[in-house]
């Protein structure tokens, strides 16, 4: 289809306090801080992004740190495992580094073929590191002492875990997605965006979790579009579906419509447009805390009530 939705956005979570959530994501993964900002209907909470060096659409994870928020456990109708995908040759290099920062790992070679290295991150969301060789064309940079030649290059894809796999792999084949495959208890579900990130939503068959959402869970994920055309023509599209769906919502850096599909996930399709740039130069990404016009008249209030952060 030559409308078809290729690759994830970005992926939103719920974290923990801010400073352990920079922590790991930008000094332990290797990510670039590439805003800081705030939840647009929860001003009073960050919502902190981390990327590749260039902030490229299907490299994105976002985080909402509720301080209060108990501890999440993997549950039906969620997104529950993030995949990044790292150089073909990296493995060995994030195996002794995982191990190194006393971080709990398992390595080995999935269903599909290809080398893991999963483990859980500081507030118990699953991460699986993918060797990949399609992703080094992504030229990037690594932070927190990554060597550029192993740093992260962006996702690989994520896992939903369903009561029923049927209707949502429907709405995935409608979207212009293929199954590749079924390995490890999961069909895995890939689309071809130009820069290979993302490509791959896997679809696992778990109606026994019973966990709950918190710290720890993944919100939402969200599927690229490259324009506003073409969001609104997949908004008419997914309504003919039969799915309610929200109208636009401008978060700045991109426009994003929410739907949640039949297995229970919530499902964004944002666009690739005006991108991480808009409001501060790539160089400086992530240095100040950026807001939304209509909040800039409460910025006072809004910074002396956010926790502190140094992201030095």
């Amino acid at each position: 289809m030559s409308d078809s939705i290729k690759g994830l956005h970005h992926i939103t979570a719920v974290s923990g306090p801010p400073q352990e959530n920079f922590n790991f994501y930008r000094n332990k993964l290797g990510l670039r801080f590439t805003k800081k900002t705030i939840n647009f209907d929860d001003p009073f909470t960050y919502h902190l992004y981390y990327g590749n060096h260039n902030a490229t659409p299907g490299s994105t994870i976002t985080f909402f740190p509720w301080q209060n928020v108990p501890n999440g456990s993997p549950s039906t109708g969620e997104a529950t495992i993030v995949d990044y995908a790292i150089p073909g040759g990296s493995a060995d290099y994030w195996y002794d580094r995982l191990k190194e920062l006393n971080i709990k790992i398992n390595r080995q070679k999935d269903g599909f073929g290809f080398e893991t290295i999963s483990f859980h991150d500081n507030d118990g969301m699953k991460i699986r590191l993918v060797a990949d060789s399609k992703s080094e064309k992504n030229e990037t940079k690594g932070y927190g002492t990554v060597p550029d030649e192993h740093a992260v290059r962006g996702f690989f894809g994520t896992t939903l875990s369903l009561a029923d796999t049927g209707r949502t792999a429907e709405l995935l084949k409608e979207m212009g997605w293929s199954l590749t495959g079924e390995a490890d208890g999961a069909a895995r579900f890939g689309s071809a965006p130009e820069n290979n990130l993302g490509r791959f939503v896997d679809l696992k068959k778990e109606p026994e979790l019973n966990g709950r959402f918190g710290r720890g869970s993944i919100h939402h994920i969200a599927f690229r579009v490259p324009d506003d055309g073409a969001q609104q023509n997949w908004r008419e599209k997914i309504k003919k579906m039969g799915f309610s769906i929200t109208p636009v919502k401008n978060r700045d850096y991109f426009r994003s419509i929410y739907f949640r599909e039949a297995g229970g996930v919530l499902f964004e399709i944002a666009t690739d447009i005006p991108g991480f740039d808009v409001d501060e130069p790539f160089e400086s990404l992530g240095e100040e805390l950026k807001l939304p016009a209509w909040f800039e008249q409460h910025r006072e209030e809004i910074e002396r009530r956010l926790p502190e952060l140094n992201t030095d």
